[in-house]
């Protein structure tokens, strides 16, 4: 059982499939990877070994009595931003530290009626708020590639328990690339998909026009695999799109002849690292291989994507955080002498400083005397971004470019500089803002650390973006690469 984790979740399906191995047999080898190799990652704030094993013995009896679905008695791990029932359920956050959920988000619920066995809940940057998972009150979790530097935020917990392969499978939300960025520094394959395509109901809300979840793994075939569970109407969700659900594995062989890529000029600029754009190049000569014709486009409002998303997204966020006020759930601080200390001290005790950074933006520019000059104007601006997508469309299928201008960087680099921190989402925040579907795939390997390409769709359509990334990962084996030290 030395090589099971080197598997895709298609194989390790195929496995249980053929009795090479029971999903009890399965569960153990992972949790045993944790337990070995998680010390060294810090990517799990949570491991549900004991439910774990228990799902696991009643995928068996299914499978056995021909009951199995596609995923039964598969592992996964969710992001800590999902409520789970009678589990924590912190958001990487001591204002959740002591917070048990007593329900499951619409989300689990899926997943785990499709059979899968959740081994734990990963680390993150607190209330999602990062783009490095250094902001965790659990502490930074580490690049399987370099431990010395970080995996992206904010789903970094996530995708550095599937690039360790700790986990065949995870679940991140991306409010402005914290699906695809990880992904790419951590050489997995992440998707956001299309907003209102996933339920966002019992996940702790950070921004809720940007939030939304999602799935990483090995390949683009597990994450459509992962994304038929997943997707769905929800009447819980006012922002959940009641549109029929497709099979995303269907369509996965199909050619790429006549496809027409789009590949948007602005994210060529001073800022991506040269060896990045050349791994970008060397993947649009590998589509061009396939049948894939190459256009260049426009999207000039891009550039002002991260003003744009720090405005709303702060707002949004200030919003959504009044909640935590030490009274209904969540940290208390110590003896309040009367109201007004009690939500004082409980939010500067129980929130870290990105979290306050963001909430004291947001506040000012929803207040009277600046709402039209930054929060209006912000929501004009995120049209007209979202009318350069609209337009771009209209002559392609889909876009492609960098995932991240760099590769990771080290732990502690930018910790120091915010705007440098933001700009690490600089390829992925447009994004979404105009409420697409982003794929990020491993593209090759800059100074031996893991880089990625993003594929960017049209509304709903994610079936694309797989497909073309199926095809990618035929020719390519960037998404079979694991650490070293992980083997």
């Amino acid at each position: 059982m030395t090589t099971i984790h080197t598997m895709t979740l298609a194989e390790l399906a195929q496995g249980l499939n053929k009795k090479t191995f029971s999903s009890v047999e399965l569960t153990n080898h992972f949790l045993d990877r944790i337990r070995r190799f998680d010390k060294i990652y810090n990517s799990f704030i949570t491991v549900t070994e004991d439910t774990a094993l228990a799902k696991a013995k009643q995928c068996d009896a299914l499978r056995a009595q021909g009951k199995a679905k596609p995923l039964t008695g598969l592992p996964i791990a969710h992001k800590d931003i999902f409520c789970t029932k009678h589990i924590k359920t912190s958001c990487g956050s001591k204002m959740l530290d002591n917070f048990i959920a007593p329900y499951d988000a619409t989300m689990v619920t899926q997943v785990d009626d499709a059979g899968m066995v959740m081994l734990g809940k990963t680390n993150m940057d607190e209330f999602a708020m990062g783009s490095s998972n250094e902001t965790s009150y659990y502490g930074p979790v580490k690049n399987p590639w370099d431990p010395l530097r970080v995996p992206g935020g904010s789903s970094g917990g996530s995708a550095a328990a599937v690039g360790a392969r700790l986990v065949p499978c995870s679940t991140g939300t991306d409010t402005g690339g914290s699906i695809r960025q990880p992904a790419a520094l951590c050489g997995v394959t992440g998707l956001k998909p299309t907003y209102g395509r996933v339920s966002r109901y019992g996940m702790i809300a950070f921004a809720s026009s940007l939030d939304q979840a999602g799935p990483f793994a090995q390949t683009a075939e597990d994450v459509a695999m992962l994304l038929n569970a997943m997707a769905g109407f929800d009447p819980l969700d006012s922002t959940s799109v009641d549109l029929a659900v497709p099979d995303y594995t269907k369509n996965l062989k199909a050619s790429l002849s006549g496809k027409v890529i789009g590949v948007p000029k602005e994210y060529f600029d001073k800022g991506l690292d040269k060896k990045v754009e050349a791994c970008v190049q060397d993947a649009l000569r590998v589509f061009e291989k396939l049948g894939a014709k190459i256009q260049e486009v426009s999207l000039p409002s891009s550039p002002l994507s991260i003003s744009v998303y720090y405005v709303v997204a702060s707002a949004e966020c200030s919003s959504n955080l009044s909640r935590y006020d030490g009274v209904r759930f969540g940290y208390r601080c110590q003896n309040p002498v009367d109201l007004t200390d009690l939500y004082k001290r409980s939010r500067a005790e129980g929130f870290g400083d990105e979290v306050k950074r963001r909430i004291m933006v947001g506040t000012y520019v929803l207040s009277a005397g600046y709402f039209d000059a930054y929060y209006l104007k912000a929501q004009k601006v995120r049209k007209l971004i979202s009318e350069d997508f609209k337009r771009a469309f209209e002559t392609v299928d889909f876009l492609l470019g960098p995932t991240a201008p760099t590769p990771a960087f080290k732990i502690g680099e930018k910790a120091d500089d915010p705007v440098s921190m933001y700009l690490s989402d600089i390829y992925t925040i447009a994004t979404n803002l105009a409420g697409l579907p982003g794929l990020s795939i491993p593209a090759g390997f800059v100074n031996e650390l893991p880089i990625g390409i993003q594929l960017t769709g049209k509304h709903f359509d994610e079936s694309t973006l797989l497909n073309a990334a199926f095809q990618y990962q035929q020719e390519t084996n960037w998404h079979k690469q694991i650490p070293e030290n992980c083997l």
